[in-house]
């Protein structure tokens, strides 16, 4: 298995956070009814998965149609991840992306921001526009991942219980760790792509 792949999956697995979500995503499905809830879940997941791989394959257009830089969602991706795995690594009341909203979920907000949120989109649009020769395992890293992430959230309420909360944050706070680390490197690579492109 390319060394690449195994890559490309551990830091989608991050920036998706499916652990981080285990606490959140019993409360969102809490209005539903015990039999839906799975459903809801697995819905939420695939459209989720439809999301990135929408943004992977049209993210070089998109880039192209805005005349963004790829050093320029190098350095936004950066400092998006650089917020998020702070709020991971130290806790927040609200949880990472803020109050958990009501009712049954549907895109929002577990699809989006919950999974693909904004650091998951600018990194699959990175992967696409750095490296387009390999889009194929791209995409099967993020059908990998989004696997992961489904069967992870399906089981949600049974690993919370297994688990329990502290040692679901301490993984939470040990995956902000990591991803802070990754965050700086984009930032490092759009700033030394843009500092390049001036000479």
């Amino acid at each position: 298995m390319p060394t690449e792949f195994v890559s490309a999956v551990v830091l989608l697995l991050l920036v998706t956070d499916p652990w981080g979500n285990v606490p959140l995503v019993p409360a969102l499905v809490a209005g539903c009814a015990p039999e839906r809830r799975r459903w809801v879940i697995l819905r939420e997941c695939l459209i989720a998965f439809v999301i990135l791989l929408v943004f992977m394959f049209g993210g070089h257009t998109f880039l192209q149609v805005m005349h963004l830089s790829e050093a320029s969602l190098s350095i936004a991706g950066g400092v998006i991840l650089f917020l998020i795995s702070i709020r991971m690594v130290f806790g927040s009341p609200e949880g990472i992306w803020g109050d958990v909203a009501k009712g049954e979920p549907f895109i929002v907000p577990l699809a989006v921001p919950f999974i693909a949120g904004p650091s998951a989109l600018a990194t699959v649009m990175l992967m696409a526009t750095r490296d387009p020769s390999r889009i194929g395992m791209w995409a099967a890293a993020i059908t990998v991942t989004m696997a992961i992430v489904t069967v992870i959230l399906v089981f949600a309420e049974k690993i919370r219980v297994v688990l329990g909360e502290k040692a679901v944050i301490a993984i939470e706070r040990l995956a902000g760790l990591i991803l802070t680390a990754i965050a700086v490197e984009m930032l490092l690579g759009g700033i030394r792509s843009f500092v390049t492109g001036l000479k």
